[in-house]
């Protein structure tokens, strides 16, 4: 299996423990921002883009940072797109932060409006935009215990893994 897989999310679905289960399942790391720019600096990469390029010659889960774009051409990508319901994603804030709900109401809108205009300036894409992923997945509707074995059994049927 070379199979790299890249989560765009929104803020507050749950997707960071999807891949961390999903890393779990499949024996691969989980590359996220603290990670990516650890490497950029400790490895003289020029770009995120290429301390990414670099990471994703070897199977792994990236988190964020416009993997999904910097990795098109690379035909053993797989990309994903968390999403779920504002108020589902305000509750778990509140939940993981003990904040109470306007707090995490703002966090959730500040936190999407940055990724957003990130995803922009660096791609001139709409983040989000489904064209721009193989799977969507929504937390609330799938729930976040479920989606690392949806994606498993995905990834079976295809012969991915």
């Amino acid at each position: 299996m070379n199979l790299v897989i890249t989560v765009s999310r929104r803020f507050g679905t749950g997707a960071s423990i999807v891949a961390r289960e999903l890393s779990g399942k499949l024996g691969i790391p989980v590359y996220d921002k603290a990670f990516i720019e650890e490497r950029l600096h400790e490895h003289s990469y020029e770009t995120e883009a290429d301390a990414i390029r670099m990471l994703a010659k070897k199977p792994c889960i990236i988190l964020g940072r416009c993997a999904s774009e910097i990795l098109k051409e690379q035909r053993n990508a797989f990309n994903i797109y968390v999403c779920a319901d504002k108020e589902d994603r305000i509750h778990r804030i509140m939940d993981l932060e003990s904040i109470p709900f306007e707090e995490a109401r703002e966090k959730v809108e500040q936190t999407d409006r940055a990724r957003a205009d990130y995803y922009h300036e660096h791609t001139g894409k709409t983040w989000g935009d489904v064209n721009n992923y193989h799977m969507i997945l929504d937390t609330s509707r799938l729930g976040v215990e479920n989606c690392a074995d949806i994606l498993m059994r995905y990834f079976e049927k295809k012969e991915y893994i």
